[in-house]
């Protein structure tokens, strides 16, 4: 980005274009920021400090190119911020997966295709329509994709604030959407910055939150978040842990359907965001009889094929032992074969559980219909779940 770019465009003309080509590509908001984060910096390197970032050491060895982005990209002058909305509402309810025996709960998210191949290429296609009215325009895109502090550059660029989950909501649309960004070698009047905190007193996300992740000013304490046990974890899980992730197999969305704003979340227009997986209503059981084969071919082109077989078995496992008792559920996890230690840690666990469950059943005599809710683990005490 060194070559000073060559503008056919006032900057001011060129930036109302920029958001028209945007949502003209399908970008459900663009805004454009400064690259100057200082103050965000200590608050960053705090939250790692702290622990907070677990064994996730891409957030620390790239330092502050993170937090610089002219470390990351030199020349970089400012910052072009998308959002793209993936929230499906045509897919099974997520609160009913959720409160459904044996059924397994997924990330609203990764529901289909993988977004960080399509957000880049989306991306690149805005590129090339900069490039027909700039000559020598460099740039750089990102969608989670390198050290780029995407939240603090949204709500710089006017996509909302960060809110008490730590995730980017917009007053208009929720939180249910992708961030990517361009970094770029434009001088581009920046947008205003979003300054309004929204979350009020409200503090459903963390009374929800299963494991009790959400910490005060907006931080998350990933060693305790489900997103993270389930997707970037691939140890064995604490036992207090395992109890509390309820059958969510990958992610977690529980602060986001309970959050007031995504009562405004519009329906994704992106067809590749579409559920066509049949995720949305997949059962534990069914999940669990997958071998690796069948796993990698059943999520082709899915972000879950990125944790592995054994991690997805290990994850369901756990699932299952958190269901009421089944001899189904009994006899699937005593039958499962596999050669990894955290699996057998996890189906060995899981069976006690399940033994627990049938002892319990047989003392209380109230089977699995009457019994099922509430549990510690299931999504059921903030209201809000109810009236979606």
């Amino acid at each position: 980005m060194h070559n000073p770019p060559k503008i056919n465009l006032e900057l001011s003309q060129l930036k109302s274009q920029i958001k028209q080509w945007g949502k003209e590509l399908g970008f459900s908001d663009i805004g454009v920021s400064h690259t100057d984060l200082s103050k965000y910096e200590a608050e960053y390197f705090n939250w790692i400090g702290e622990n907070y970032h677990a064994d996730m050491e891409y957030m620390v060895k790239h330092g502050t190119k993170r937090t610089r982005p002219n470390e990351l990209e030199p020349g970089t002058q400012s910052i072009i911020s998308v959002r793209l909305n993936y929230f499906d509402k045509s897919a099974e309810s997520a609160i009913s997966q959720l409160q459904s025996a044996n059924k397994a709960y997924i990330s609203r998210y990764a529901l289909n295709k993988d977004y960080h191949k399509l957000m880049r290429k989306r991306l690149q296609k805005l590129a090339t329509k900069i490039n027909e009215q700039v000559d020598d325009f460099s740039y750089r895109a990102f969608s989670d994709s390198a050290p780029v502090l995407e939240k603090s550059i949204a709500q710089e660029a006017g996509l909302g604030f960060v809110g008490r989950n730590s995730l980017i909501i917009h007053p208009r649309a929720g939180s249910w959407f992708f961030l990517g960004e361009l970094y770029c070698n434009l001088p581009i009047p920046a947008d205003t910055p979003f300054e309004k905190q929204g979350c009020g007193s409200c503090t459903s996300c963390v009374d929800e939150c299963p494991t009790q992740a959400i910490l005060d000013e907006n931080k998350i304490d990933a060693r305790r978040c489900v997103s993270y046990l389930t997707i970037e974890y691939n140890g064995e899980i604490a036992d207090e842990l395992k109890e509390k992730m309820g059958n969510r197999i990958y992610g977690c969305d529980d602060c986001q359907l309970v959050c007031p704003w995504n009562k405004f979340t519009d329906d994704t227009q992106e067809e590749a965001f579409r559920n066509k997986h049949i995720l949305d209503k997949a059962n534990l059981l069914e999940l669990l009889a997958w071998d690796e084969k069948t796993f990698l071919k059943k999520l082709e082109g899915s972000p879950i094929r990125r944790i592995g077989h054994n991690q997805w078995q290990r994850n369901l496992c756990t699932a299952i032992g958190n269901e009421n008792y089944s001899q189904n559920n009994l006899t699937a996890l005593e039958n499962l074969k596999t050669n990894s230690t955290i699996v057998q840690k996890h189906q060995q666990w899981a069976i006690k559980q399940q033994l627990k469950a049938q002892k319990l059943e047989k003392t209380t005599k109230v089977g699995m219909e009457n019994n099922r809710y509430p549990t510690p683990n299931k999504p059921a005490i903030v209201p809000k779940y109810y009236g979606s």
